[in-house]
């Protein structure tokens, strides 16, 4: 097999190339790894594009080694391809990802990613993209476009950054104007929001569990729908939906609309935004389904 580390020179604060050189070049496998620096946004889905397609056949496993938005690239490249696995080693902002897997102490062992066993992986189909965590938007779209502009200005995200865009958010997004469908079922007859997530993976925003009963491989989406409800009352109940306690609270039945499905449908104003695995798109209907083993996974023990 072939390890490919995929390296996004802006995610995190050390220079995490020259440490996965480091870390490969004492690997006994050192001889079929290679690393690749990406250069631009999307780079690493285009080289994985180009790698699986100048080797074709060739087992091959993607370790993508950055944040989320990195994570996203890596598997969309490699979705629905044969001889083909991949990898996170986290060293981003948030690492949504990895937490439904251990966290990402669990991943940030070289040798361990090279013996990581397999397992099939769903992914959500948005359009002609592909996510592997979280769709999200209203307050959370709010919040996500708060942190892009903080890495804008400093050329990385930090954990301040999602409090800023909360702070935001509660000023500015409390009632969003979208329509939800899940399998058919309308979620919100009146059109009103404060918040959706359409999830595959457990957390959002660095550590927010939204989807506590996700599992990334059963062929399901996680929906998870706020009505829209006073300040005063989401400071109580922020606790407990960062814990991912919010499904299962008495006190919150009245304002929380779950449900698990297949296809999720998205009617909203012109000018809507929502969050893809942390990138901003603008796009007033949209449809996210599950594509269940889409790709193949590695997780180390």
């Amino acid at each position: 097999m072939k390890y490919v580390f995929i390296v996004n020179p802006h995610a995190g604060e050390t220079d995490t190339a020259a440490k996965i050189k480091e870390a490969v070049e004492i690997l006994p496998e050192k001889d079929d790894c290679e690393v690749y620096v990406t250069k631009a946004p999307r780079d690493a889905t285009a080289y994985v594009e180009r790698w699986t397609a100048e080797h074709p056949g060739e087992k091959v496993r993607f370790i993508a080694c950055g944040g989320d938005g990195t994570v996203n690239e890596v598997f969309s490249g490699a979705a629905l391809k044969e001889n083909v696995s991949v990898t996170v080693y986290p060293c981003g902002s948030g690492n949504d990802f990895v937490k439904a897997f251990g966290g990402a102490e669990k991943f940030l062992s070289v040798p361990a990613l090279i013996a990581a066993k397999e397992q099939p992986l769903d992914l959500l189909k948005v359009g002609d993209r592909w996510a592997d965590n979280v769709v999200n938007f209203g307050f959370d779209t709010t919040v996500a476009i708060t942190i892009n502009e903080e890495r804008e200005k400093t050329g990385h995200g930090n954990k301040n950054a999602y409090t800023k865009g909360v702070v935001k958010a509660l000023l500015t997004a409390m009632k969003n104007d979208f329509t939800v469908r899940a399998d058919g079922e309308t979620l919100n007859p009146k059109g009103k929001a404060l918040l959706c997530t359409v999830a595959n993976g457990q957390y959002v925003g660095g550590s927010f569990k939204c989807a506590p009963r996700a599992k990334t491989d059963d062929g399901l989406i996680e929906v998870c729908l706020i009505h829209p409800i006073s300040r005063l009352r989401f400071v109580k109940i922020l606790t407990p939906y960062t814990n991912g306690e919010h499904l299962d609270r008495p006190d919150m039945k009245d304002i929380v609309v779950y449900r698990q499905a297949k296809k999720v449908e998205v009617d909203a104003p012109m000018g809507f935004a929502y969050s893809l695995d942390g990138e901003i798109i603008r796009e007033p209907h949209f449809t996210v389904e599950i594509v269940p083993g889409a790709v193949t996974l590695a997780v180390p023990d």
